[in-house]
C-alpha cells in the first residue's frame, strides 16, 4: 500500500510536464509573436526588478571625464552628455515606464469596467447621461488630453499616472458596456433581481465577473500605449522630472543637440521605447485572439 503513492507521483509529474510542454508548443504554433512579445515584456519586469544588480553603474552619476562616450566594452551604449552611463539609464528608465504604464493602465481600466457596467446595468437616463459625458472625453485625441490633464495638475512622476489614467477611463468604459449591454439581459441577471438580489450584488457578483476578457484586453493593449504617452509628456517636459531616469527624459536631452555628434544618446532610448511598446502590443494581440472567442485558432 504505501508503494502506490510513490508509484503514482512520477506518472503525474510527467503528465504535469507532459501537459506544460503540449501548452507551450501550441502557444508557439498559433501565437509565436504573442510569445515574442510575451518574453519582450517578461525582460522588461526582470530588468526593471533587478535593475541594481544589472546595471553596472548609478544612473544619476555624473562624470565629466567621460562625457558623450560612444559605446566600448566599459559603456556598453556609451554616455550621455553629463558623462551618466546610457545602459544603466535605460535599465532604471523600464521602472519608471512600467511603474507608469502598469499603474495607469489598472486603475483607468478598472474604473472604465465598473462605470462601464454600471452604465449597461442601470440603463435610461443613467446610460445616456453617461455616454454623453463619455463623448465629450472621447472627442479629443488621447495624447490631448492627457497634455490637459498635466496642464491642470502639473509635472510629476504621480501627477503624469493620473493625466494618463483619465483618458484610459472612457475608453476601456465604452468596450466594456457592449459587453454588459448583452449580459444584462441574459437569464440568470433576471433571475438575480426577481429573487430579489441588490444593484451591487448583481454588478459584483453577476456582471463585472462576465466582462473580464474584454477588461483583459483593454489592459494589455493601454499599458503599452501608457508606456508611449510618458515617453511622450517626458520628451516634452511635461512628465517625469529629472534626477528620475525616463526614456522620455534621455530622447529630449539628445535629439537635436547630439543628433550628428553624439547620435547613440537619442538612438538607444529610442529603440527601448519601440521594443517596450512592440512586445506590449504584441502580447495585447495574443491575449485578445485567446479570449475572443471569435478570434480563437481552431
Amino acid at each position: 500500500m504505501s508503494t502506490t503513492p510513490m508509484a503514482a507521483e512520477p506518472t503525474e509529474a510527467r503528465i504535469e510536464r507532459r501537459s506544460v510542454w503540449h501548452f507551450m508548443r501550441r502557444m508557439l504554433r498559433t501565437q509565436p509573436l504573442g510569445v515574442a512579445g510575451g518574453l519582450i515584456v517578461l525582460l522588461m519586469v526582470l530588468m526593471a526588478i533587478f535593475a541594481d544588480v544589472v546595471a553596472p553603474y548609478d544612473p544619476t552619476a555624473n562624470s565629466f571625464e567621460y562625457m558623450s562616450e560612444p559605446p566600448s566594452w566599459q559603456f556598453l551604449l556609451g554616455t550621455d552628455q553629463f558623462g551618466r552611463d546610457i545602459f544603466s539609464r535605460i535599465i532604471y528608465g523600464a521602472r519608471t515606464a512600467l511603474l507608469v504604464g502598469f499603474v495607469a493602465s489598472f486603475v483607468g481600466c478598472f474604473l472604465g469596467l465598473v462605470l462601464g457596467v454600471g452604465s449597461a446595468y442601470f440603463g435610461g437616463y443613467v446610460d445616456l447621461i453617461f455616454q454623453r459625458f463619455l463623448d465629450v472625453f472621447m472627442s479629443f485625441p488621447i495624447i490631448i488630453l492627457a497634455l490637459a490633464m498635466v496642464a491642470i495638475f502639473g509635472t510629476g512622476l504621480d501627477k503624469v499616472i493620473l493625466a494618463i489614467t483619465i483618458p484610459i477611463i472612457p475608453r476601456c468604459a465604452r468596450v466594456v458596456r457592449s459587453s454588459a449591454l448583452a449580459i444584462r439581459e441574459m437569464p440568470y441577471v433576471d433571475a438575480a433581481r426577481s429573487i430579489g438580489y441588490s444593484h451591487s450584488r448583481i454588478i459584483l457578483r453577476h456582471m463585472i465577473p462576465n466582462v473580464t476578457a474584454p477588461f483583459l484586453i483593454m489592459l494589455t493593449a493601454f499599458m503599452g500605449q501608457a508606456i508611449l504617452l510618458e515617453a511622450s509628456l517626458s520628451y516634452l517636459g511635461l512628465g517625469v522630472q529629472e534626477p528620475i531616469p525616463a526614456w522620455g527624459l534621455m530622447l529630449q536631452g539628445g535629439a537635436s543637440e547630439y543628433a550628428e555628434s553624439a547620435p547613440w544618446i537619442a538612438v538607444f532610448p529610442g529603440l527601448a521605447i519601440t521594443l517596450a511598446v512592440f512586445g506590449f502590443n504584441l502580447f495585447g494581440d495574443a491575449v485578445r485572439d485567446t479570449l475572443d472567442p471569435r478570434l480563437r485558432s481552431q
